[in-house]
């Protein structure tokens, strides 16, 4: 018997399921401008123009990814694809909105070991100015977002503080877990009142073993792989564990998993600093989901599995633990978000990354790209440029881009 059970549709599924590769390919390679705007593409493109679901049942699946660690708008469009074909529907919806901005980051990976002199210094520096714009605005913007009084203020400065004194890989990982606890002591009051709120009906449902099958299949690989990796010792379980691990803990925005994939790669010597930060930079000027920067860091890798193998590798294990807790979460949705414990927890949690993130503005990103006042005056514009003028991320990157070449050209 099937688990899901999604709305009749007239057509066959997998002509259905068709349907849902195409308009998502659309938007995989027209959905420039990071989750917020990808989520505004969605509505406008599934619930005004297409009736998929309405704006209700819209609000209540994106509550339900909001909730959840990992990438948001590909978690919605998963769900979406679910609803629309069942489960051929939500594959395809993650390849569709996927691979365009995967196979664009390929082709950088690609061309930009070929490109050279000043060309290639001015732009893969130009691109870490890039890379600490939009870390910047990411930072404000969740600070606001995230952090609206002092308590859950103080929970970022607590992560701050603990990253910085701490020198374990490990120490992401603690940040978090004592947000979470710092939430839950702090926040209980913050978060009964958005608790409270009714849940609207779920325009999809998973039935519950379904529901615990995925939850046990994230526990046992996020547990079990670290060991697995230590026990047989081979890279590609390596790899699969580190992508894996950094999918499965960000929370509050696709941004946050900068300093996780860093921590994993960079720090492993697996990726070398200067490609890290470009690529970042790079995937800035793409469409579709920020996690395909995984994609890059695949191809890149210093030994095998890199090039096709490392790239499939890295970018099914950053986004599998995202889509697995969503099917594990629907079935529990409404009694969940009624627990002012657990929204309390989130809250903390959600400052903590504030918290994270900013500690990666400064290390490797600030320390990585701003060695001269010019490097700053190009960065401070960008931020700029981002954070009041509201300009296109693909703009900010040509302009720093151009600072770069420009700059190295005269040197």
């Amino acid at each position: 018997m099937n688990s899901l059970r999604p709305s009749p549709q007239p057509r066959s599924r997998l002509r259905a399921a068709f349907e849902v590769f195409a308009v998502f390919l659309r938007l995989g390679l027209t959905s420039f401008g990071g989750p917020i705007a990808h989520l505004g593409y969605f509505r406008r493109e599934f619930v005004a123009k297409r009736n998929w679901l309405d704006e209700q049942r819209y609000s209540e699946l994106l509550g339900v990814c909001q909730f959840l660690p990992g990438p948001t708008s590909s978690q919605v469009g998963f769900s979406i694809g679910l609803l629309r074909a069942g489960w051929l529907g939500a594959i395809a919806a993650w390849c569709g909105f996927t691979l365009p901005s995967a196979m664009l980051l390929l082709a950088f990976a690609v061309l930009a070991p070929h490109l050279a002199g000043a060309l290639s210094d001015g732009l893969v520096h130009g691109l870490k100015l890039v890379a600490v714009a939009v870390v910047a605005q990411a930072v404000s913007d969740m600070a606001r977002r995230l952090c609206p009084d002092r308590r859950r203020a103080a929970i970022a400065l607590c992560a701050i503080a603990t990253l910085s004194l701490l020198n374990t890989a490990y120490a992401q990982l603690i940040s978090i877990v004592l947000g979470a606890l710092l939430g839950f002591a702090l926040c209980r009051t913050l978060a009964s009142a958005d608790a409270a709120e009714p849940a609207s009906e779920l325009p999809l449902r998973v039935a519950r073993p379904a529901g615990v099958i995925a939850l046990l299949l994230f526990a046992v690989l996020l547990l079990g792989l670290p060991v697995l990796a230590r026990i047989h010792g081979g890279q590609a379980l390596r790899v699969f564990d580190a992508f894996y691990r950094s999918g499965a803990l960000v929370f509050g925005g696709g941004h946050v998993v900068l300093p996780l994939l860093q921590q994993q790669t960079v720090a492993t010597g697996w990726i070398a600093p200067n490609d890290f930060l470009a690529g970042y930079g790079a995937a800035q000027a793409v469409p579709g989901p920020l996690f395909t920067f995984a994609a890059y860091l695949g191809w890149m890798m210093s030994s095998p599995p890199n090039h096709w193998a490392g790239a499939l590798m890295a970018t099914v294990a950053i986004f599998l633990p995202g889509m697995l807790l969503v099917l594990a979460a629907l079935p529990w949705w409404q009694s969940l978000r009624a627990r002012p414990a657990t929204a309390a927890a989130l809250a903390g949690v959600n400052a903590a990354v504030v918290g994270l993130l900013a500690t990666a503005l400064y290390s490797p990103v600030w320390t990585g790209a701003v060695h001269t006042p010019v490097d700053f005056a190009v960065a401070a514009l960008g931020f700029i440029l981002l954070v009041r003028w509201h300009a296109p991320p693909l703009a900010v990157v040509a302009l720093c881009v151009l600072a770069g070449v420009a700059t190295a050209a005269l040197h």
